[in-house]
Formats: structure tokens, C-alpha cells, sequence
């Protein structure tokens, strides 16, 4: 059973870094420079060392993935107390990263931007909405099959979400590999089955845009396009998000994106039981 921690009242960023635990794992907010590294470090090891990501000269040196988003950005982290790293701390083996939209004012802008046209979007929104970007999650290979692990991710960001009061969330997710034919049920699954709202259009950049209509809908097995969907992705689609038009190669990370659009007011009833969500 996931544990969950309950700060009192703040202003700014949150002042209580633990947000939940499970056995010796716990997941919590970045407070230092040398745990913003640690995430930075278990990126790497996933991105560029396990999947096919190819990494800058400084990044390789480094050993770690970097970009100039990290300085404004809180880093959610799940940590194995009972497993250290070489700095004799516990080990980083999940990772979120998350800007809220006075952070991306602050940064000139959101990641996302790079990939799809997003102002219209966020021009749309009700005066006063607050709205988070996630971006860079991945658990270390060995723990994918813990229970608990994914839980305990997805429990420490609804804590963050709660507690800054989040509308929506949104960012890019991605499927492995750079071929959209070789793509075709689960992109076409998601235009078909998980299109955006009408009054919400967000579309890939034209220069970037991939067309994600590629089978008809009556040519869909919905049973057998989940199964081909990495489970990040599943659980978006699962609890409520939706997807933008047109997919986007991303050659650094050898991936395919799509826009994920995820309102907290849609998530499914099951998901909020299941996370402890109070949002």
C-alpha cells in the first residue's frame, strides 16, 4: 500500500520534498543539484544507454541528459532507500519532469513548442488556468516490473498536482522507432479512438507533421492497439487523455511523438481511486 505524506499549507514551490512511499522506495521532489543529477544520470542510462538515443559530446562525457529546460523544472524522483548510487546516496530508478506554466514563462517557453503549435491551445484555455508539462519520465529497466513502481510515479504526481491546484497536463509522448508505417495501428488507433475535443486543436508543426490516419477504424482491433502501445502511454490514454493531430520523428531520441492532451477533470473515476487522487 502506497503511503502518502501530507504537507501543510505553502507558497511557491513545495517545502515538503516526500510525497509518497512504498516499502523502501519513496517518490519526492528534487530539492539539490546533485538530485536533479541523479535524474539527469537515470535519463541517461534509459534514453541513450538502453534505448537508441544518440547523446551530444557533453551529454556522453557527462553521462547524463541534459537540456536547457532542467534549470526551470521541478524533477519528481523515486528513490530505492535500500539501494545506493556511488555517491553512497539512494538510487534514482524513476524520474518525471514537470514545468508549470510560470516556470515556462520564465524559460521562454515550454518544450513541447518545439514539436507542436501549443498557443492556440493555451490561448483557448479559461482566464486563470493552471497547466503542467510532462516530459522525460522513465523508470530504470529493472524496476518496470516491481509493483508498485509506476504507482508510486503516478501517486507523487497527483500529490504535485493537487497541490498546485493543475487544470491541464500536457506534453509529448513517445512510441520507439522512427518509422510511422511501421507504426500504423497504434498511431492510427489514437487518431481514431482518442482524437482531441473540438475547441482544443493542437497539430505537429508543419515542417515536423506525420500523419497518424494511417488504417481505417473499422480495421482496428482496439484490444490489439493498446497491447502495442509502451505502457506510459497506455495509462495516458487509459485515464482519460487525449491526442493531438499528427505525430513527429524525433531522430535525437529515435522515437515517434504524439501531443498528449490530459485534463484533470477527465480522468477516469477507476484511476482516481487507484492513485488516491484528490484532484
Amino acid at each position: 500500500m502506497v503511503n502518502v505524506h501530507e504537507p501543510g499549507p505553502f507558497e511557491g514551490r513545495l517545502e515538503w520534498p516526500i510525497l509518497a512511499t512504498l516499502g523502501s522506495l519513496e517518490v519526492r521532489l528534487a530539492e539539490t543539484d546533485a538530485e536533479v543529477e541523479a535524474a539527469q544520470h537515470l535519463r541517461y542510462r534509459v534514453f541513450y544507454e538502453e534505448m537508441s538515443a544518440i547523446p551530444s559530446p557533453a551529454m556522453r562525457a557527462a553521462e547524463r541528459d541534459f537540456d536547457k529546460f532542467d534549470e526551470y523544472c521541478d524533477h519528481l524522483l523515486v528513490v530505492d532507500r535500500a539501494a545506493l548510487d556511488d555517491d553512497g546516496q539512494p538510487m534514482a530508478i524513476g524520474c518525471y519532469r514537470l514545468m508549470r506554466d510560470v516556470d515556462a514563462a520564465r524559460a521562454g517557453g515550454f518544450y513541447t513548442s518545439g514539436e507542436y503549435d501549443i498557443q492556440p491551445m493555451l490561448a483557448s484555455l479559461p482566464r486563470g488556468s493552471r497547466f503542467l508539462e510532462l516530459g522525460r519520465s522513465c523508470i530504470l529497466k529493472e524496476y518496470r516490473a516491481r509493483p508498485g513502481c509506476v504507482q508510486l510515479l503516478w501517486r507523487g504526481l497527483m500529490v504535485y498536482v493537487a497541490r498546485f491546484s493543475i487544470d491541464l497536463m500536457f506534453g509529448c509522448a513517445s512510441l520507439a522507432g522512427t518509422d510511422p508505417d511501421a507504426l500504423a495501428l497504434p498511431l492510427s488507433y489514437l487518431h481514431h479512438f482518442h482524437p482531441l475535443p473540438k475547441g482544443h486543436a493542437v497539430r505537429a508543426r508543419p515542417e515536423l507533421y506525420q500523419p497518424m490516419n494511417r488504417m481505417a477504424k473499422s480495421a482496428i482491433n482496439p484490444k490489439e492497439a493498446l497491447r502495442a502501445l509502451p505502457p506510459l502511454l497506455k495509462g495516458y490514454v487509459r485515464a482519460g487523455a487525449f491526442i493531438g493531430d499528427g505525430a513527429v520523428i524525433d531522430r535525437q531520441f529515435a522515437t515517434t511523438d504524439v501531443f498528449i492532451y490530459f485534463p484533470l477533470a477527465t480522468i477516469d473515476p477507476r484511476y482516481k481511486s487507484r492513485f488516491g487522487a484528490t484532484v
